[in-house]
């Protein structure tokens, strides 16, 4: 039967995914360095479970000896990704992440053609704003011909998790890039772009997201920029690990998460849509824990490929209260139209 393995089970949302997948009765083993932790939560779920580090590569293969599926929501995912890849590709394991990292990405771009070879699948950002951003992208990209210019724009809402605060402050980059003629290049961090997300003009702030990557290598647009708007205290300040374990039930559900595009064909034709979700929080161990399903059972494809990619355009929508919707705008206002 095939076996999924949660590493990092332990965390905010590995703990939400492992749940996950232990109601839906996946045949699953729950993975991290602490086994005291992880053997109560397997004990809890009903589930298997192995301990291991990542500094030994024996001990991660014999650990994934018998795994078809990994899923790492061990963060920071600068340290997790490559001993996980790397293994994943000598025991012919398919590895799916939940990481919102760049360097994570350039990895999976950097041995791509060894996991193709190996018949190993990558799917890095199978939840989270990389399944959120994919799926609106190519969503309005299929509205143009020969799509061009992609500007798009991430609303964060709520808090942060402690480990996605800790992770995210790891992995500041003073780099602020765009993709130009199908190159990462550095662009001025001060750019600002005004977005939909469907109530009006809102400042974005120009930033580095992953989909830099990840929309590009799977829509093949040459120009592609990404901006963020956050609301809230999504971004803490002061001991980051001194932060509760992540935002609670009731928080989640009071900061949905937003998202908005615009591409533009070679005809100068302007597409605008917009996504309207459940908080990335809420999201990301709903969308992991699909994307393993579908993966476990026989979605995959060897190499390096991303959730709207391999799934389709429509995969965010099938996530909880999803919504992507097309915007038409004139001169004085918008007017929306649900897709």
């Amino acid at each position: 039967m095939p076996t999924l393995m949660i590493y990092g089970a332990t965390g905010y949302t590995g703990r939400m995914a492992a749940e996950h997948a232990a109601a839906a009765g996946f045949d699953l083993v729950l993975g991290g360095r602490n086994h005291t932790c992880v053997s109560a939560l397997a004990d809890e779920l009903g589930a298997d479970h192995r301990t291991f580090d990542l500094d030994n590569d024996d001990a991660i293969d014999a650990a994934l000896s018998d795994i078809t599926v990994i899923l790492n929501c061990a963060g920071p995912f600068m340290r997790t990704a490559r001993p996980l890849m790397e293994a994943s590709i000598r025991t012919h394991t398919h590895y799916l992440d939940i990481a919102a990292e760049l360097d994570g990405y350039h990895m999976a771009e950097e041995l791509d053609a060894t996991a193709r070879d190996a018949g190993v699948m990558f799917l890095p950002g199978s939840g989270g704003s990389v399944a959120m951003l994919g799926c609106l992208a190519g969503h309005a990209a299929q509205r143009v011909n020969n799509p061009q210019h992609l500007h798009i724009a991430l609303h964060v809402a709520g808090s942060m998790s402690r480990g996605s605060a800790i992770s995210a402050a790891q992995n500041l980059t003073t780099d602020c890039l765009q993709r130009l003629d199908g190159h990462l290049m550095a662009r001025n961090p001060d750019d600002r772009r005004d977005f939909d997300f469907g109530r009006g003009p809102t400042s974005c702030s120009a930033t580095t997201l992953p989909d830099l990557v990840t929309i590009w290598w799977a829509t093949a647009i040459p120009h592609i920029e990404t901006f963020v708007h956050v609301s809230g205290d999504a971004f803490p300040q002061g001991d980051l690990a001194a932060l509760p374990e992540g935002p609670s039930a009731q928080q989640r559900t009071a900061n949905r998460y937003h998202a908005a595009v615009e591409v533009t064909g070679a005809d100068g034709t302007v597409a605008r849509s917009v996504l309207d979700t459940v908080n990335g929080y809420t999201f990301t161990p709903l969308a992991a824990t699909e994307a393993a399903r579908r993966v476990l059972g026989g979605e995959h494809h060897p190499g390096f490929h991303t959730p709207a990619g391999l799934f389709g355009t429509t995969f965010a929508e099938t996530i909880a209260d999803t919504r992507i919707t097309d915007l038409h705008a004139d001169a004085s206002r918008s007017v929306h139209k649900a897709v």
